[in-house]
């Protein structure tokens, strides 16, 4: 068959493009960048931007010959120029009201469980006014209401993945919330097999896990399957801290937690799998098999670093800042000229290395945090330098100092290794 498959460069909308031209269908990728597709010669790019939802008279001649049509479009987020509105609802509508007067035989809509009358936040209220359309118009099809969909590649699940590495959790209720998450592998199949053999009028299916479980029993499995033999610590945390912190994350670009994805996670996300079983002929992928053998320990690092790393360019950032403070007044400015004295540093000279060396850690306090991405990648050998030259002139002048009991200069040496690890992670960006 010719589908049309719009999001082909989303994790979702990917994997089924590869499935279908695997399967030998032509598929027409509907994407704003056509660049991005690396499908091989049965697709073919239709440019298009849905975030200026496109009216049906616009779609019309693009569905000569299509038969089956995929919307997998979806934000996670709002971002400047991608709404909910116009990617979740406007522009598929529009969509399926040309498919209604077309060649076209088969719909299939990716939506989202909890997108239903109940429906609170923008994600799914957008979500179900696109359902909504598509279920009054006289097409063949479904309506499929993923859950949260697992894939090694996923930023949500990157999410889960990371949390699951944590030693220590603080969760609401202890995260005893209910969650039904389903493989990316057996999304694909549902959709697939919708499209090879739509069902008689439009219908609507959850695309779920086996059964649900408790959010800590979820990371509990992905925890074991990453090879993290001792169990976590869960400890309760109250709702209102736990919506105040997806409020602080929501203001971080990239972030999967906010306001609207935490008020998701506490209401639970569960369905029966009975139908998404029949439809798949077999029992979806339990979440105990999620994890593939062999990448755990890709996997497990990659978790690792994910809420490693921020948690130590803040402790480095802290670091500099702190120091830059102390050696501006907070440690006794004459205690601070004695010990340049020894270093052969007196007068105004003195002054010039206290002060200058204090704005110098200052600014890279700052650009730790803050550094444009140019500059990020030399942020890292700077730091090292001038650890690596206070480390120097401290031996060379006031040897004492390393057999100091609380280790003054040889705790300069870890924190080395942690400026290698974040310049090493660093891309270089041109």
């Amino acid at each position: 068959m010719r589908v049309l498959l719009t999001g082909a460069t989303g994790l979702i909308g990917g994997a089924i493009a590869r499935t279908l031209i695997q399967r030998g269908h032509e598929v027409v990728c509907a994407v704003r960048d056509p660049s991005r597709l690396q499908l091989g010669p049965r697709a073919r790019a239709l440019q298009v931007d849905l975030s200026a939802a496109p009216d049906a008279d616009w779609w019309y001649p693009q569905l000569d010959g299509v038969e089956a049509v995929v919307n997998a479009v979806g934000i996670l987020r709002e971002t400047a120029g991608q709404s909910f509105d116009a990617l979740h609802h406007r522009a598929p509508a529009e969509l399926f009201l040309a498919c209604a007067n077309s060649t076209v035989r088969c719909v299939v809509q990716i939506s989202a469980l909890g997108a239903d009358a109940r429906a609170q936040t923008g994600y799914h209220l957008s979500k179900r006014a696109a359902d909504d359309v598509l279920r009054g118009l006289p097409l063949r099809g479904a309506v499929v209401q993923p859950s949260l969909v697992f894939s090694p590649e996923g930023a949500s699940s990157a999410l889960f993945l990371g949390l699951a590495t944590a030693p220590l959790l603080m969760l609401p209720a202890g995260g005893a919330m209910q969650v039904q998450p389903v493989h990316l592998d057996d999304v694909v199949d549902g959709v697939v097999a919708l499209v090879e053999d739509p069902p008689p009028t439009m219908t609507t299916l959850a695309f779920v896990g086996p059964q649900p479980i408790p959010l800590r029993v979820y990371l509990a499995g992905l925890r074991s399957q990453l090879g993290l033999g001792r169990e976590q610590w869960v400890l309760p945390m109250p709702e209102a801290l736990f919506r105040a912190g997806a409020r602080i994350a929501g203001r971080v670009p990239g972030s999967p937690l906010d306001t609207d994805t935490a008020a998701m996670l506490l209401a639970g996300n569960v369905a029966p799998a009975e139908d998404f079983a029949r439809l798949l002929a077999r029992r979806p992928r339990d979440p105990s098999a999620f994890v593939p053998p062999a990448l755990a320990p890709a996997l497990r690092a990659r978790a690792a670093l994910g809420w490693t790393l921020p948690l130590l360019r803040l402790a480095l950032a802290f670091l500099w800042l702190w120091t830059a403070l102390v050696s501006f007044g907070l440690y006794p400015v004459e205690d601070s000229r004695e010990l340049l004295a020894q270093v052969g540093l007196r007068g105004g000279w003195a002054t010039l290395a206290l002060y200058g060396a204090a704005a110098l850690d200052l600014a890279l306090g700052v650009f730790t945090l803050w550094a444009p991405a140019r500059w990020r990648w030399w942020v890292w050998p700077a730091q090292l330098a001038l650890i690596a030259g206070y480390t120097l002139l401290i031996t060379l002048f006031l040897p004492g100092y390393w057999l100091h009991p609380y280790g003054p200069i040889s705790k300069n040496l870890p924190i080395m290794a942690v400026i290698a690890l974040l310049w090493a992670l660093e891309p270089r960006r041109r």
